[in-house]
């Protein structure tokens, strides 16, 4: 059992864990906002595209939707509202490419009224938790709200600092995704599986094995396998492999049988560039666990695809986190396309996190098929993991003169 477990429980013991909402103030704890400044921390970081005047225009405004109930809430209550949020990586320093004008913009169109502040992330003490950049940030606020679910994992001053400064409160979004993700927590319905993908071991080997304790089956797919793959002795061809992590992960594989990998691939040839078509027959070609060199595996095979299927068929619970290939290219997307519409055909109670894991369901039109779509990646991975987040423990530690729930 990991060090996890005193916190968490395991896959054959009852709950040991509490719900991640317990003494954390909702909306309602707050003293009446009528009239007072209220700064609300949300998830604003949505794609862009550039436009052909020559900017940039907001591409998929789903996490700005997503924060409509609570920024209505507010103003409904009397509240002058002024939403913050990061966008992209401009590392600090100001870069026209991350302005939030476009995010105001749309978000006008959906609640007017509210203020948006420029990308957090523009200022260094961010992303370096500077007490200094969170007293700026809360001057002349009354109140704080976080409802940035998918930031909730980091340590960043807008996340952690302003509980400690001002009455805070869970907005209606980070309360419904803690809620949502408990019931994977404590004492899910079993069978319980997980199905993880994407790209990398090391975003994800914490999570593996926090899983493989609770989980009846774990099924692993995208190009994160390969490392456990390669760990095993398999030949992987061109296929991307941490070779930092291929001891956690030999050692995992073999002390969890419940860990399923595939067993056949769909790949290309390291002659062409991964992109988005057709491309001649000859360059993508149909393997088993092992690949010849010059070749890489970009999506599951049909054998896979079948036995997955079958564990997501006979589960209650589903979580999914990461595609099983490059879904993008239209030669590589039956991998993705299929468990996404295995987890929407399961009787189960499903989950399912990550952004390109969204923007998958919405491609193959299944999102209201699904019990919860999570804004949140990392956030959600972390919630699984630990059993907690920081912007949680912030809001549950803060500051005097808030009300605190019971539950």
């Amino acid at each position: 059992m990991t060090n996890l477990e005193p916190h968490l429980m395991s896959a054959t013991e009852g709950p040991l864990f509490e719900s991640p909402l317990r003494h954390i103030p909702r909306l309602e704890d707050l003293a009446p906002v009528s009239g007072r400044r209220v700064l609300v921390r949300a998830d604003l970081n949505v794609p862009l595209r550039a436009t052909d005047a020559g900017g940039y225009e907001v591409s998929d405004d789903f996490r700005l939707r997503a924060s409509v109930p609570t920024l209505s809430w507010l103003l409904e209550q009397g509240a002058h509202v002024t939403v913050c949020s990061h966008l992209g990586r401009p590392k600090g320093k100001v870069d026209p490419r991350y302005s939030m004008a476009p995010v105001r913009e749309r978000m006008a169109s959906l609640v007017p009224d509210v203020e948006v502040m420029e990308n957090l992330r523009f200022d260094p003490g961010e992303e370096a938790n500077d007490p200094r950049f969170v007293q700026r940030l809360v001057e002349g606020f009354d109140f704080y709200v976080n409802d940035a679910f998918g930031a909730c994992h980091r340590s960043h001053a807008s996340i952690v600092g302003p509980p400690y400064l001002l009455p805070s409160a869970a907005g209606r979004l980070l309360e419904h995704e803690v809620e949502a993700l408990s019931r994977l927590l404590i004492n899910p319905e079993r069978p319980f599986v997980a199905v993880i993908g994407g790209a990398k071991v090391a975003d994800k080997l914490g999570v593996l094995v926090s899983l493989s304790e609770k989980v009846d089956h774990l099924l692993l797919g995208g190009a994160m396998c390969f490392t456990f793959l390669a760990a095993l002795g398999h030949d992987v061809g061109e296929s991307p492999v941490d070779s930092a992590f291929l001891e956690e992960a030999q050692a995992l594989v073999l002390a969890h049988p419940q860990i399923e990998l595939p067993t056949d691939f769909v790949a290309l040839s390291t002659d062409e560039a991964i992109g988005i078509g057709d491309s001649p027959s000859e360059t993508v070609r149909d393997f088993g666990s092992d690949l010849l060199p010059g070749w890489r595996a970009l999506d599951i095979g049909l054998a896979t695809r079948i036995a997955f299927g079958e564990s997501i068929a006979k589960a209650r619970t589903v979580l999914w986190n990461g595609p099983m290939g490059v879904f993008e290219d239209s030669r590589f997307v039956e991998g993705t396309r299929s468990i996404a519409e295995a987890v929407a055909s399961s009787p189960a109670y499903s989950v399912v996190g990550g952004g390109e894991t969204a923007a998958a369901l919405h491609k193959f039109g299944l999102e209201d098929r699904i019990d919860h779509v999570s804004s949140g990646g990392g956030a959600t991975l972390e919630l699984i993991e630990k059993g907690d987040l920081p912007g949680l423990v912030a809001l549950r530690s803060g500051a005097s003169g808030v009300v605190q729930s019971s539950s």
